[in-house]
């Protein structure tokens, strides 16, 4: 039986053929600017043990590096203005700003710099890197689908991404909660992040 054959140490070493380049991606290949018009940040969150309240952070701004040829050589560098928060209520969005939550007026940044990316297989891919809020960084990995390119009605050309990542927002120092009457807490430790992000190619030189 071939698994209980003795190992011939003598052997070549087997070659590793690294997969096919695909022409496509490799020409998508460059420096890329997020474009908030086309973009969206959001979380998702468990408010009163029931419901979830969902929200976007409305100003944001990125870069991306691409590689098509070796997806481990892609880059992602994005910082969100957090006083742009909103969850459609006005006193929530206050409350998330203020010492309580987020306390925009000391730390006005949530960023994100990417130290790894990979692709998972097709157009799935993960990209790993340092998530700073309060001044809290750790790690975190967003899983990613490529949505595609195209070439938009001014000649810009465009790729697509859309992911998501879970963290639990204790491990950044986001503590605040109340007691409920029926027990539990007023809002979850658990954030889902939602990703979905436009970008356009920067000119050559830029």
């Amino acid at each position: 039986m071939a698994l209980f054959t003795r190992k011939n140490n003598n052997a070549p070493a087997a070659t590793v053929t690294a997969p096919p380049v695909d022409p496509a991606l490799a020409a998508l290949t460059g420096d890329y600017t997020i474009d908030p018009a086309h973009s969206s940040i959001g979380f998702t969150v468990r408010h009163a043990m029931v419901t979830n309240v969902r929200g976007t952070f409305g100003e944001h701004e990125g870069t991306l590096r691409l590689d098509g040829s070796d997806p481990s050589k892609s880059t992602a560098s994005i910082d969100v203005r957090i006083a742009s928060v909103d969850t459609g209520i006005a006193d929530r969005d206050g409350h998330l700003v203020s010492g309580d939550f987020f306390d925009a007026e000391k730390f006005p940044l949530m960023t994100f710099r990417s130290t790894h990316a990979e692709q998972l297989g097709g157009d799935a891919y993960r990209i790993t890197g340092d998530l700073t809020i309060k001044d809290v960084t750790r790690p975190l990995s967003i899983d990613l689908e490529f949505n595609g390119s195209a070439t938009d009605v001014y000649g810009n050309e465009r790729v697509g991404f859309e992911g998501s990542a879970n963290i639990l927002r204790s491990d950044w120092g986001l503590t605040w909660n109340a007691a409920l009457e029926t027990g539990g807490v007023m809002v979850g430790d658990k954030v889902k992040l939602t990703f979905d992000i436009s970008a356009i190619k920067n000119a050559p030189g830029a």
